[in-house]
């Protein structure tokens, strides 16, 4: 039986800082569990089964990546139990359409994309060409009906590449020389989204090791592009005196590669860089320390469930969950039944936060300060995110007002005062708040993003959500700080307002990019509004958003939103965002 593990380590090759606070790792015991609990374990599994056609569950298509280097490496039988093997094929088997193929995600339709990594990490999985009960014979049947392999886009086409079944030639050039042009060009990849530089960094690695587009379409200045590097400038750098520098740009590339594992702690920015970090390491040197320590943080992504075993998009959301959650219990009043709770969550958020800025020069790195901030799931993890820091901070600060004896220790104020300056630090020119980091470039860079599969992800944009977020926490610590850097913050507040009031969509509703969809933005444009004293009666924001809100209720008095909202901007979902915008 399946158990998830709190905590821990259990390998001489992790590293941490706070002793694995946070970290968590499903473990198969065979003797865990009674005969009842088995027997509800097989009843939920062969209910989703039954249903998998019509309520959705889970789904990503990162389990494929992991496997797939996983053999390359020979490391997966090491690193990955046959129970572990089991319920990757339940899932991979589960998130079948009923076409025959798989899509990128839960509700969606069928990709080539989709179809090839699942049949190729079933396959590497040790399924027969004719198993899974006809399910790989659908699949294989799809592939074919819809042209074969070879039209899967550029991701996956590298994947086929690094299996050894796909000529490194069918690729988009993906030079490493690039990351040695000087950096006040516009398209040096250091001023990419952290999560899109991360991706292409290893890429860069692996193509420039073993190089060299098929016909999928693209726009005509990506086929000028990647035709000129294809014809000549790749068969420059592949011979003398070319070929020198192709090595230079290797090895600096693999410094940013070891950068990015040894501050992560070897988990790396989010499951696709790890894998392809991982990669890259072995490539380097099979034998490795870099890659030894890559390997059990394997098991940090993975999570278990009714429907089988996926990959998680991130390490887990431990701090984001535990910042709302401390939030929401102490808006309740009731301390004398969850003060043992908060007291750990204290605990938890004190230790999670990120205490010191990244080792070096962090403009040679293309580094951000971390400082005072929060990540999104562990300390170990560490990369500092502009929302995760507002609620990491507003969750302390409201601890910090509630009794000692209860709750713990309050965080030290000048840990409060490195989280503002890590917050002050993060506006851009627009007064907006992105992610990770200050936008970097210009939107036009999309044009050349070669992911042919997302959309809006070479720089980090400013975003409402994070806006909104940053607003409230510096709100929240002017109460008890009104004398600390006042200026910056009501300077920042007030630059951030009114990007939050200028990005509103004339229907009345805010376009939310990290959940669905305009229900998740509108929430938060409210919130931020409201912290900075607006209401209904002085805002005509938040009139509109109210007006808004109401057009979408349905007959039930509640609300829905479809994933489509998020890829065509209309429609909706979730009642309790709702009803606290409403509360306001």
């Amino acid at each position: 039986m399946w158990k998830l593990k709190n905590a821990e380590g259990g390998s001489s090759w992790l590293q941490t800082l706070n002793n694995h606070v946070g970290r968590q790792v499903w473990e198969f015991d065979l003797k865990a569990g009674t005969s009842e609990d088995h027997l509800d374990v097989e009843k939920a599994r062969a209910d989703f089964n039954d249903k998998r056609f019509i309520q959705h569950h889970s789904a990503d298509f990162l389990m494929r990546l992991q496997v797939i280097v996983l053999y390359v490496t020979g490391a997966l039988n090491a690193v990955l139990s046959e129970m572990h093997k089991k319920e990757i094929c339940r899932y991979l088997y589960n998130h079948q359409n009923e076409d025959g193929g798989w899509g990128l995600h839960i509700e969606g339709h069928s990709t080539m994309f989709g179809t090839v990594l699942n049949y190729v990490t079933l396959r590497l999985l040790g399924q027969a060409p004719d198993g899974g009960q006809g399910t790989m014979e659908k699949g294989r049947a799809w592939i074919l009906d819809h042209g074969g392999a070879t039209a899967i886009p550029s991701w996956g086409k590298m994947w086929l590449s690094v299996l050894g079944v796909f000529d490194w030639i069918g690729n988009n050039p993906l030079p490493p020389e690039i990351w040695l042009l000087p950096y006040f060009f516009p398209i040096h990849p250091g001023r990419m989204w952290c999560h899109c530089r991360m991706v292409y960094l290893p890429m860069s690695y692996l193509y420039g090791r073993r190089f060299e587009d098929l016909y999928y379409p693209h726009p005509l200045i990506q086929d000028i592009l990647w035709g000129t590097l294809h014809k000549v400038v790749e068969p420059a750098l592949m011979h003398w005196p070319g070929s020198m520098l192709r090595e230079r740009a290797l090895q600096s590339v693999m410094k940013h590669v070891h950068y990015e594992d040894e501050n992560t702690h070897y988990i790396c920015i989010g499951p696709v860089n790890k894998v392809l970090n991982m990669l890259c390491c072995w490539v380097e040197d099979s034998n490795s320390e870099a890659f030894k320590r890559h390997l059990p943080r394997i098991l940090d992504y993975l999570w278990v469930a009714e429907d089988g075993m996926k990959m998680q998009g991130y390490n887990g959301s431990q701090l984001w969950d535990t910042a709302f959650a401390t939030q929401a219990l102490i808006s309740t009043d009731l301390l004398d039944d969850c003060g043992p709770m908060l007291k750990k969550a204290h605990m938890y958020i004190e230790r999670s936060q990120v205490i010191e800025d990244c080792p070096g020069d962090l403009n040679f790195w293309y580094r951000h300060i971390s400082k005072g901030a929060w990540p999104f799931s562990t300390r170990d993890h560490g990369w500092p995110i502009s929302d995760c820091s507002s609620e990491g901070l507003k969750a302390a600060l409201a601890l910090s007002q509630l009794p000692q004896d209860i709750v713990g220790k309050p965080i030290p104020s000048q840990r409060f005062f490195d989280s503002v300056s890590f917050m002050l630090s993060m506006q851009n020119n627009d007064g907006g708040f992105a992610t990770y980091e200050l936008t970097r470039s210009y939107p036009w860079l999309e044009i050349i993003n070669p992911a042919e599969t997302f959309g809006d992800i070479v720089i980090d944009y400013s975003y409402v959500e994070c806006t909104s977020a940053v607003i409230q926490a510096l709100v929240a610590f002017k109460k008890l700080y009104p004398e600390h850097q006042c200026k910056e913050i009501e300077a920042c507040i007030s630059k951030a307002t009114r990007y939050i009031e200028n990005i509103q969509r004339h229907d009345g509703s805010w376009y939310g990019s990290w959940g669905v969809c305009f229900t998740y933005g509108t929430w938060f444009g409210v919130l931020g509004l409201v912290a900075t004293g607006k209401t209904y009666q002085n805002c005509s924001n938040i009139r509109n958003a109210c007006e808004f809100l109401l057009s979408k209720q349905l007959p039930s008095g509640g609300w829905g939103e479809s994933y489509l909202s998020c890829q065509d901007k209309v429609n909706f979902f979730v009642v309790s965002f709702f009803i606290l915008s409403f509360y306001f």
